[in-house]
């Protein structure tokens, strides 16, 4: 890949299946992506694939992996029939060479994580994309990840982390009103963020208020970390989407960089 404009580096709450059916949130982030240059390819975390080793998914386009149940049956029919991404793979391949082990699942296509987000932002599935894994919950092991992955922001390649800041099914409200946790959690967050303190958000465990509530368990955060460890530290950064959905979802999506 040549070089040609660096571009930013997101993270995105992918929001669940039905999101494509939400005109607001879909127009939202349709917007955003309007305002990105055009990747040459996507790189996709999602924190509904967790893999060790780093595992690469399929380089051809496949059938979705539709990871949720109870749904309408819609949902299931959705495809998103985007490029596979066999050059990105293989500068993949050597930009990790003796930094860390890689594997592949040749047959694993995308997971809800990524599709729909990617539906949304970049509707006509005309951009190639490749999955990565997400290798690990600490969040060191990702900044690093994120560090390692970061030269192909030069590339043309737009790196996107999916998951959410405040994750809890079991606090599903509908509509009703966010709780006070998770807005102290959602805002915590954002103020390390601007604030460039990595040292705090690595010790979120500990420090963050309401991170019990906000995080049962931790892998829809923690992808925030590659995107992260994949900016400057001094670079500018953004909120493009914020706010809260079904209570105490935080639908705060991050972007470093301006890509201009």
């Amino acid at each position: 890949m040549t070089n040609v404009t660096r571009m930013p580096v997101l993270f995105v709450a992918h929001g669940n299946p039905m999101l494509p059916d939400l005109p607001a949130r879909r127009q939202e982030l349709a917007a955003w992506a309007e305002r990105l240059p055009r990747p040459r390819a996507i790189l996709m975390i999602s924190a509904h694939w967790q893999a060790w080793p780093l595992t690469l998914g399929a380089t051809r386009t496949l059938p979705l992996v539709y990871d949720f149940y109870g749904f309408p049956e819609h949902c299931y029919q959705v495809g998103y029939p985007a490029p596979g991404a066999p050059e990105l793979a293989a500068r993949l391949r050597q930009l990790l060479a003796g930094q860390i082990n890689l594997s592949e699942r040749p047959d694993r296509g995308l997971d809800h994580g990524a599709y729909v987000p990617l539906l949304c932002m970049y509707p006509a599935a005309d951009i190639p994309v490749l999955q990565l894994s997400l290798p690990s919950e600490d969040p060191a092991t990702l900044l690093e990840l994120g560090r390692l992955l970061a030269p192909l922001r030069d590339e043309g390649v737009l790196i996107i982390a999916s998951g959410y800041l405040t994750h809890n099914l079991r606090d599903w409200r509908g509509q009703a009103h966010t709780p006070d946790w998770a807005r102290h959690f959602d805002g915590w967050v954002a103020s390390r963020l601007q604030a460039r303190d990595r040292i705090s958000l690595c010790d979120y465990r500990r420090l963050a208020p309401g991170v019990e509530q906000a995080l049962p368990t931790h892998e829809h955060f923690v992808p925030l970390f590659i995107s992260l460890g994949a900016a400057d530290p001094d670079e500018p950064l953004s909120f493009p989407i914020q706010g809260f959905e079904f209570g105490s979802f935080s639908h705060r999506s991050v972007q470093w960089g301006t890509g201009l």
